[in-house]
């Protein structure tokens, strides 16, 4: 990577930082998505040599008339929001395929998918696709980074002391990991956080399409519902306000879902999908995803609290815990070098078994995380995790391969261990790629 690029000041390194210069090496062109705020604009320009803001002063107009305009300056050359002239897209397209098989010649960043049916080709072969979070405890250096998830699946751990502390939990979960509130005090950055969910839905919603009062609701009900896979009928219910045994309408089930879409195309809203070991397995698809917010802050910000009040309430601070975990879970496991699309899963069987998070490997390698926000849960998650292992390996045709470890990620921990069961333990603060 550049060592500054054209980043208009100090640029804190991210984990994403090394698949950016993988894949500027491997394609054409490069696509880096993600939530509005978490820093796609500067990871980009830091290994960049040249951009065009495309929502900026004229250039609107001028790339709606010609997209290729969009395309001019030093390469690697960063295309910020190229989602508003959808055309950008097929316009790299074709420039890439003129490029005689040069690599690394633009950089699209944008923070909301275009429908489907405003590019005609999904640029497979030519344009590679980064994502992008908010900041992990790692980059905004809460975590010590000590554990590795990469070693993890290389075997190797040592027990580490890290930082500990109930009360500094809850402020990191409530400040989040956007990196122009990393040095804000977390009340300060929740009313920061609450001005950008109402942009959210009183201008990038009905940018979209949408309806802003209608996002007001489903967000809501998805921040009551945090880490939950609940059924389209039971956010419906609560979107509009009906009886716990009322039956929602086909108007009203529609209009959740595309709300839902726009909030996911948006990236404030992740789903994880459901694992089955077995690959081909049907059941694979059937598994109701669950939802996460892009970070715990907006959950917080959407039920209105507070610091303290999350302190308060043990339940919701348990949730938005969970919701931190799966975010930097899903960057971790994102910097992995041979890692699906889609790395990040959970389990649940028909016998009503979970686990929180399953991190799978496209060699067939896998782990299991169980979150416990305090340390009297561990047992508990230590039980499930034994459980989940032997019922998937139980029957030898299924070919599926021992877990490479088993953990239990928990909020309140000073020391990273392994147990006599061979199950690790390890704070939240001390886990890093």
């Amino acid at each position: 990577m550049k060592a500054s690029g054209i980043v208009p000041g100090p640029y804190r390194p991210r984990i994403v930082d090394a698949q950016v210069d993988r894949y500027l090496r491997l394609f054409g062109a490069v696509e880096v998505s993600g939530t509005k705020w978490c820093g796609k604009t500067w990871t980009s320009l830091a290994h960049a040599s040249s951009v065009t803001y495309v929502d900026r002063g004229a250039n609107l107009q001028i790339t709606q008339a010609d997209p290729s305009y969009a395309l001019a300056g030093e390469q690697p050359h960063v295309i910020d929001e190229w989602q508003r002239v959808p055309a950008i897209w097929d316009t790299v397209r074709h420039a890439v395929d003129e490029l005689g098989g040069s690599k690394g010649a633009w950089i699209l960043t944008g923070s909301s998918t275009p429908e489907r049916s405003k590019t005609s080709h999904s640029g497979a072969g030519r344009i590679g696709r980064v994502r992008m979070h908010p900041m992990t405890l790692q980059e905004s250096g809460d975590s010590t980074g000590a554990i590795s998830l990469s070693k993890l699946f290389d075997g190797e751990f040592t027990p580490c002391q890290c930082p500990n502390g109930i009360e500094n939990l809850a402020q990191l979960i409530c400040r989040g990991g956007w990196p122009e509130e990393l040095s804000a005090d977390p009340d300060d950055a929740q009313i920061v956080i609450r001005e950008y969910l109402e942009a959210i839905h009183e201008q990038s919603i009905p940018h979209l399409g949408g309806s802003s009062a209608l996002s007001r609701r489903v967000s809501l009900s998805l921040a009551r519902n945090l880490c939950q896979s609940a059924t389209q009928a039971t956010l419906a219910r609560d979107v509009y306000n009906l009886e716990t045994d009322a039956v929602p309408s086909d108007v009203q089930k529609r209009a959740l879902a595309e709300h839902i879409g726009l909030l996911i195309r948006l990236f404030l809203v992740d789903e994880v999908p459901g694992w089955v070991p077995a690959t081909r397995s049907p059941k694979r698809m059937r598994v109701k995803p669950k939802r996460y917010f892009a970070d715990p802050s907006l959950a917080v910000a959407l039920l209105g609290l507070s610091v303290q009040s999350l302190l308060q309430d043990w339940q919701t601070l348990g949730l938005a815990f969970e919701n931190l975990c799966m975010r930097d879970l899903d960057v971790y496991a994102r910097a992995l070098p041979d890692t699906p699309s889609q790395p990040l899963r959970y389990y649940h069987d028909d016998s009503g078994l979970e686990v929180d998070a399953i991190i799978e490997r496209a060699d067939g390698r896998w782990g299991a995380f169980e979150i416990k926000l305090s340390e009297d849960k561990i047992d508990q998650a230590s039980c499930t995790l034994t459980r989940m292992r032997n019922k998937v390996l139980k029957d030898p045709r299924e070919r599926v391969r021992e877990p490479s470890f088993l953990a239990v990620l928990t909020g309140m921990g000073e020391v990273a261990y392994r147990r006599a069961d061979g199950i690790y333990v390890i704070p939240i603060r001390a886990l890093g790629a």
